[in-house]
């Protein structure tokens, strides 16, 4: 892994030693995930921290910290969906520019990106660290970006939002709180138009963009032909100017990522790899996990895609479809969390049983509590009982 290629020793396990060191020598602060401190909040590794007094912090934060220290100009890509292939999209387009910027993402970065091995991180000399901007629990709180870019908005995450209006009013407080900053907004989606209402007053500049809306700052129409590559085609117009781009990425919810990866990179200054040309976003190949493909046995085509909501999930189908047409689509799906599944267990239904197969592997608890609220078996029944 990336960690040890770098020098660092892993220990792979939970000791309170890590903390309370026999050196009389303990760490400054201690980064934890929530998923440990909402599961598991007397942790025997919490516990030593907080009998020495050490601050325990979301990881987050120190990623925060990071961009602040290096002076870098922060720019965080949030939304319900496609975060981590839009932000790993941003870094490939800056790397390309020979911006040499820094990077956090939720997903593998390919070897190229990273000038080393895979990783979720990069670290650059260049005047951009770009993060992913994850809305869980707060989990975009520590930063302060000048830039945001905001792909979509929908109620996700049942245990920390009670609703849609909740997710909306989140996002809209962590805008105002970045002060200045310049928002990229979809406006094709419904939830960020909730947001951008929400934003009344704001000091900050806002970008519209979105396919298939005219009256966008950055407008874009996107056509696709599955006879030849690229995946798509994407036209756009508006404030930045006019440019025909080919896309790699299957699928028209990655049309909307390129859209809007390409409005950011204008905003950041990014010229294209000869005069007059448009930021070059027709290269990059995606981020792990991400309809990743993993190859191909006795005519078999196996992808690896992470999606893990109903939205998600129906965005994944139909871009397999468009890709191989004609072929037999099996949905082989690990539910996440015992709570979304429950919470959401209708639209997965619906969405699973478009599928011309479908297998439910046993439910990832992560940080679940109860895990007695659903089972695999009743996701599998309710897809069974609308004919899939």
């Amino acid at each position: 892994m990336a960690l040890e290629a770098a020098g660092i020793e892993i220990a792979w396990g939970h000791d309170p030693a890590h903390v309370n060191l026999p050196a009389g020598q303990p760490p400054e602060r201690l980064a934890v995930t929530k998923a440990l401190t909402a599961v598991n909040p007397d942790h025997p590794e919490l516990a030593a921290a907080r009998s020495l007094g050490i601050p325990v912090e979301p990881w987050q934060q120190v990623v925060a910290d990071a961009a602040a220290t290096s002076r870098q100009r922060l720019v965080a890509v949030a939304g319900t969906h496609g975060k981590s292939t839009t932000t790993g999209w941003l870094v490939d387009v800056l790397v390309r520019a020979n911006r040499d910027p820094s990077a956090f993402v939720g997903a593998l970065l390919d070897a190229t990106l990273t000038g080393g091995t895979p990783s979720t991180a990069r670290w650059g000399r260049g005047d951009v660290f770009v993060v992913e901007a994850d809305e869980y629990a707060g989990n975009f709180d520590p930063y302060r970006p000048s830039v945001i870019v905001l792909l979509n908005a929908e109620w996700d995450h049942p245990d920390v939002f009670a609703d849609a209006d909740a997710v909306y009013d989140a996002l809209a407080t962590w805008i105002r709180a970045a002060g200045k900053a310049t928002l990229i907004a979809n406006v094709a989606d419904p939830g960020v138009r909730q947001v951008l209402e929400r934003l009344s007053g704001w000091s900050g500049s806002v970008v519209t963009v979105g396919l298939d809306v005219p009256d966008a700052d950055v407008y874009g129409q996107v056509e696709f032909d599955q006879e030849i590559s690229p995946a798509s085609t994407l036209v756009v117009n508006g404030r930045f100017g006019a440019g025909v781009y080919g896309i790699q990425l299957p699928g028209k919810h990655n049309a909307a990522n390129g859209l809007m990866v390409l409005a950011a990179a204008n905003v950041l200054g990014v010229l294209g790899e000869e005069p007059g040309d448009g930021p070059a976003i027709g290269g990059f190949r995606g981020v792990g996990r991400r309809l990743e493909l993993k190859g191909e046995v006795r005519g078999v085509t196996v992808l690896d895609d992470y999606a893990h909501h109903p939205t998600a999930i129906a965005k994944t189908i139909q871009a397999v479809r468009e890709r191989y047409p004609g072929r037999r689509l099996w949905a082989v799906y690990e539910p996440l969390t015992f709570h979304r599944t429950a919470a959401m267990l209708e639209g997965f239904a619906d969405v699973l049983a478009t599928a011309d197969q479908v297998a439910i592997a046993d439910i990832w608890a992560g940080r679940d509590p109860d895990t007695t609220i659903t089972s695999a078996a009743a996701l599998a029944d309710a897809v069974t009982g609308r004919g899939g």
